[in-house]
């Protein structure tokens, strides 16, 4: 269990590329939301579940389930949400749809993060948001993100006053050699792919 920081699980998208409602799809047999949110129950002493609106039943008394403060600002709205809500002082988020997330890749990110307000993925397809550590130092930032209409979520990274370390994808391949944890499922074909992915 790693103390003193929350887990923060998105999901309030509109799922549009995907036709359907991404949290009740199965991988593997298992619900995708259920897939995420208990590797993160194993992980933190507290789980937020951030939504949209509540349309999902309080099922596990080890998740709380949280809406968004601020409607309609994607995962920049999502985010402050959970970090708002959060009982501690730093979120490690991850997105509803990202079905093989890895608890040693997590640990990796929490490593040596004391005066860290940022670790995000560095791969070569650019940064990646939404597996990654937020400080509570990143809520006023994020508020005038939403304020301005600036949705793009690595772009925080980017603003003064803010901490940022940036993992490597040469140091994530090492636990995870083919990024699956950074696999998120956009569309149905994205779905089969993610089906056909053996678990051995």
């Amino acid at each position: 269990m790693i103390r003193d920081i929350s887990g923060v699980v998105l999901a309030g998208g509109k799922s549009k590329r995907m036709g359907m409602d991404k949290r009740h799809l199965t991988v593997h047999g298992e619900p995708l939301l259920d897939r995420v949110t208990s590797v993160l129950i194993e992980l933190f002493p507290e789980v937020l579940l951030v939504l949209a609106e509540k349309d999902i039943e309080q099922t596990d008394e080890r998740i709380r389930i949280v809406t968004d403060l601020i409607p309609d600002c994607a995962a920049v709205g999502g985010l402050y949400t959970g970090l708002y809500h959060a009982r501690y002082s730093r979120v490690f988020v991850v997105a509803c749809d990202m079905p093989f997330i890895n608890p040693a890749v997590v640990e990796l990110f929490l490593q040596n993060i004391d005066s860290t307000d940022i670790v995000m993925a560095q791969l070569v397809t650019g940064l990646q948001p939404l597996h990654g550590l937020y400080s509570k130092q990143c809520l006023p930032l994020l508020k005038e993100m939403i304020e301005a209409r600036d949705l793009r979520l690595q772009n925080v990274a980017d603003k003064r006053g803010l901490t940022v370390h940036r993992v490597p994808e040469t140091e994530i391949k090492r636990l995870d050699p083919q990024l699956l944890s950074f696999l998120n499922l956009n569309s149905p074909a994205d779905l089969e792919l993610a089906n056909k992915i053996s678990l051995g």
